[in-house]
């Protein structure tokens, strides 16, 4: 099984599709490490031999910021905005929307569940 920035890749895929299993690695990226690296991407990653997964796994390390690192860099982004107190930085603190979404009615995910409101009944027929 290859381990690459500390993912173990899923056997049965086709290696474009494993990659996309490291975080900050998608589709496109994928497919352009396995051109730089001259991998076959049709081939699945079980099928890697040993210099195959490392020179993977330098073009990741070289050109790519994943998993730890990348997290890390969107928290720190994130609380930057926080304590400026720009308008998204507000709404990250208030836990809503942030992308101009509206929340009259809608925005569960991000508000949660509607709280219970006491002595309020449900309409019956």
């Amino acid at each position: 099984m290859a381990r690459i920035a500390g993912v173990d890749l899923p056997r049965n895929k086709r290696l474009d599709i494993a990659l996309t299993y490291i975080y900050g690695i998608g589709r496109t990226t994928a497919l352009q490490i396995l051109d730089t690296t001259g991998i076959d991407w049709t081939k699945n990653a079980d099928d890697l031999s040993s210099d195959e997964v490392n020179t993977i796994r330098q073009e990741i390390e070289s050109t790519q910021k994943v998993e730890g690192d990348l997290r890390r860099e969107i928290t720190q982004n994130i609380k930057r905005l926080m304590d400026i107190g720009c308008y998204r930085g507000l709404r990250h603190r208030r836990k809503l929307p942030v992308r101009g979404q509206s929340t009259h009615a809608n925005a569960r995910t991000r508000k949660g569940p509607r709280p219970s409101v006491v002595g309020r009944k449900k309409k019956g027929k």
